[in-house]
């Protein structure tokens, strides 16, 4: 299966609040703005974050929300993880032997992570054998 372009959207009840997070703090160009609908360019794909207006507090807890994790390749994770501290965003910083990462949270609860792109490079060579 082949795709023109591959993009994740992002529902989320704190809308303002997560698109000056990904404007402001994560340094994300924005493509285009519609009502409650901002894309931002996202590496080789898009970030839509799109209200949640489906989300019904009368229905559902909180916690039965559907959540996913951003995940974000970049050379340096110490580096990026750093200037997220620097602009007073919480960063759980993890060195493993298969990769370094850096959790952090959006303003709606959203799960990101840096990845180290040179170590998921040599995941994929070495799972393609």
């Amino acid at each position: 299966m082949e795709f023109d372009k591959t993009g994740f959207i992002l529902y989320t009840i704190k809308y303002n609040e997560c698109v000056a997070f990904y404007k402001n703090i994560l340094e994300l160009e924005i493509i285009f703005n519609a009502e409650n609908i901002t894309c931002f360019s996202f590496g080789n794909s898009y970030l839509m974050v799109e209200l949640d207006d489906e989300y019904n507090t009368d229905l559902f807890n909180e916690n039965e929300r559907i959540k996913t994790c951003l995940r974000m390749n970049v050379p340096n994770v110490k580096l990026v993880a750093d200037k997220l501290i620097s602009k007073n965003v919480s960063v759980d910083y993890q060195e493993h032997s298969w990769g370094t990462i850096a959790k952090f949270y959006d303003p709606d609860g959203n799960l990101c992570a840096f990845k180290d792109s040179q170590k998921f490079d040599l995941q994929i060579k070495n799972h393609i054998n």
